[in-house]
């Protein structure tokens, strides 16, 4: 397994080693200790998710807010997505940019990203299925999204006429999030991974 950490702090890219033969193959896909020597802190597992999405469609940008965020474990499990991470930290020196990495059912590689950090992805298959573990509970009050055609982001998403949601297709854009007092605060987001490090956090 390889551990590399994308240019967003808080955001790592896991590549798994696969073993294979004809009847198949093996690999380990999560490794609490590994990922938690690169993190920092280990993750919490406190929901685990499926998403099934066609081809085309977008998902996000969505976040929580911090404390306690809502960190994310993610890979794709079939298909292929286009998987975003946008730094919405204020005060972050990377916010507003976004990273994306390919995650497909070849590879399999996987994403982390911690607490404040916004999460989107586009589906470049049909039944492109997504499986994140997350490290709290669904908590509708305590969750937003960002616009993820927002002019400003300017993420370059690999479709033509992306299909949203509802919610997304209605969401601020990031400046009128910033404005509203939507977004998380850079250094409230490291003090709270300092203390999930220290064993004084709560997830």
């Amino acid at each position: 397994m390889k551990i590399r950490e994308l240019s967003i702090e808080g955001a790592w890219e896991i590549t798994p080693q696969q073993h294979g033969d004809p009847r198949g193959l093996f690999m380990e896909w999560y490794r609490f200790d590994r990922l938690a020597a690169a993190v920092g802190h280990p993750l919490r597992l406190a929901q685990g998710n499926l998403s099934v999405s066609a081809r085309g469609v977008v998902r996000g940008i969505h976040f929580a807010d911090v404390p306690p965020g809502q960190a994310k474990y993610v890979s794709c499990v079939r298909g292929a997505v286009v998987d975003v991470v946008v730094d919405l930290r204020l005060g972050s020196p990377s916010f507003g940019r976004w990273e994306a990495v390919r995650l497909d059912d070849v590879d399999r590689r996987a994403v982390y990203l911690g607490e404040g950090l916004g999460h989107g992805f586009c589906a470049l298959t049909d039944d492109a299925t997504l499986s994140y573990v997350c490290s709290t509970t669904y908590n509708p009050t305590a969750e937003h999204a960002v616009h993820p055609l927002d002019p400003q982001l300017a993420i370059d998403w690999p479709v033509e006429t992306p299909l949203l949601s509802a919610r997304d297709s209605v969401a601020p854009t990031l400046a009128q999030a910033r404005e509203s007092g939507l977004l998380p605060d850079y250094e409230t987001c490291r003090a709270f991974t300092a203390g999930l490090a220290s064993g004084a956090g709560t997830a």
